[in-house]
């Protein structure tokens, strides 16, 4: 499953990248947590902490949204409050929690195959199917400012 959720968030990366992101942090750690996706807009120069949901389809708690309760929550805010001490910075700047919802499922036919290469896709959408390492990913949705 580590692989599966790992793959979700290199789809995320490189979604946010399109979108005008520059990526910060991936998997960014302390002893309170972790962060799967620090991007900065570059157009806001917003920070997004992001969390990344990669969840079969058809799953029991929407797409991971049920996954993120208000312990998880809070556990997020103190990892961001921890990152942005450590880049004072940062901290001036407007910040957001962001969650995105990956679906996967194992690959049967072929979308777009990139082969593990996510950097070579050019174009992504929400809900675009896209086949890495034998599965077909997608992202179905993207909440940002999801929770305070």
């Amino acid at each position: 499953m580590k692989e599966i959720g790992t793959l979700g968030e290199q789809l995320v990366a490189r979604w946010l990248q399109l979108k005008n992101y520059e990526l910060l942090e991936h998997n960014w750690h302390c002893r309170w947590g972790e962060i799967d996706l620090i991007a900065q807009d570059q157009t806001s120069g917003a920070i997004a902490f992001v969390e990344v949901k990669t969840r079969r389809a058809y799953n029991w708690d929407a797409d991971g949204l049920l996954a993120i309760d208000p312990n998880k929550q809070q556990k997020l805010i103190k990892t961001a409050s921890l990152f942005l001490s450590k880049h004072p910075l940062l901290a001036e700047l407007p910040c957001r929690f962001d969650v995105a919802l990956v679906s996967y499922q194992s690959s049967v036919s072929k979308s777009i195959n990139i082969d593990s290469d996510l950097a070579q896709i050019s174009l992504l959408e929400i809900d675009q199917t896209v086949t890495v390492d034998s599965y077909q990913l997608a992202i179905k949705d993207y909440l940002a400012a999801a929770f305070d």
